[in-house]
């Protein structure tokens, strides 16, 4: 009797982490010390010594159901982005700048060139965020995950200067939201995702003349990094007063989280266009729009509060980055929460 006999193969977690490592180079920054396959990851602090007051900010998240359509498809490259897109996005919104990233994927069964694409998938969300993938864990749990799934978890560090941190507290009655467009439903409400569509084979791989792919193509859509978009406002020059990242709880949950007491956020629904695929959804589940608002970003996966003379500049570097914006509202004074209209 012997480890591999019981359902874990060591080599083949050898194997994997020669399979990934030239994914992982691509994440690299100047402060990263040591290379992949020691205890820990080490980052040195050396570059942000210039800030006042130096802080840390971190988050931490998973892809959730979303990937049972991974293993359906048997596509595995993207999840990866879902699962940076998820802790970074969270850093950014307070004004953080994501450092480095580390990730935890657990299996039924390591399978090296499965595991590697995941891995590709981590990378290619940290070089969009502009972090280290410093470090990981591939856990292989026989009889705990079936032979063909895994999960996948991970979080991130980032750092901020203390002033700058984003806040709220600078909310103000007649400040505008901007909101930053989706890329599609992200990484949350895929349980009742796969309540609503067939989730199989066939049935993702049927084509949709509106969706313009398929419908497994549209749901895997990776989660949007808004890393670059914030950065682009702040050194525009904007002061970001509030910001939301529109996850799991939608627009109700999320928006008053940027919130300081005493005031609220209203937001236009017919500012911008709702995706199809939102449409869709809400139609062929016969879901009511207060629980798709409750549930999904609708379309804008990152909302943010500026002063109104800075509204035109704010969206000017949202659109330099490559990103679509929109007015979405404005805040007023009144009781700490959110107005759909």
């Amino acid at each position: 009797m012997d480890y591999k006999s019981s359902g874990v193969d060591i080599e083949a977690g050898y194997k994997a982490v020669e399979l990934m490592k030239e994914h992982v180079k691509k994440t690299m920054r100047p402060e990263v010390l040591g290379g992949l396959g020691g205890f820990s990851g080490a980052f040195s602090m050396e570059a942000f010594k210039r800030m006042e007051r130096p802080t840390l900010v971190s988050g931490t998240d998973g892809v959730g159901t979303k990937l049972k359509l991974a293993f359906v498809m048997n596509r595995h490259d993207t999840v990866g982005i879902d699962c940076v897109a998820m802790c970074v996005n969270d850093i950014a919104c307070a004004g953080g700048e994501p450092l480095f990233f580390l990730d935890y994927i657990a299996c039924g069964k390591n399978v090296p060139e499965k595991i590697a694409e995941i891995v590709k998938g981590v990378a290619a969300g940290c070089v969009q965020a502009d972090a280290a993938l410093i470090g990981g864990e591939t856990a292989e749990m026989p009889g705990f995950y079936p032979e063909d799934e895994y999960d996948l978890a991970g979080f991130a560090v980032g750092v901020v200067d203390e002033k700058d941190i984003i806040t709220g507290d600078r909310l103000a009655d007649g400040d505008v939201l901007l909101g930053i467009a989706s890329s599609g439903i992200h990484s949350n409400g895929f349980s009742l995702v796969r309540k609503v569509f067939d989730i199989t084979p066939e049935g993702l791989s049927v084509y949709d003349e509106k969706l313009g792919r398929t419908l497994g193509d549209a749901l895997l859509e990776p989660t949007k990094i808004y890393v670059h978009a914030l950065k682009s406002v702040k050194q525009a020059g904007v002061t970001v007063r509030a910001c939301s990242h529109i996850t799991g709880g939608g627009f109700y949950e999320n928006v008053p989280r940027m919130l300081r007491e005493g005031t609220r956020a209203v937001i236009r629904k017919d500012s911008y266009e709702v995706p199809y695929l939102f449409r869709l959804l809400a139609e062929r589940g016969g879901i009511d729009e207060h629980i798709m608002y409750n549930t999904y970003n609708m379309g804008i996966g990152m909302v943010l509060a500026v002063a109104p003379e800075d509204e035109e500049n704010a969206k000017r570097a949202i659109r330099e980055a490559g990103e679509t914006v929109y007015t979405i509202g404005r805040i007023e004074n009144g009781e700490k929460g959110v107005d759909l209209i």
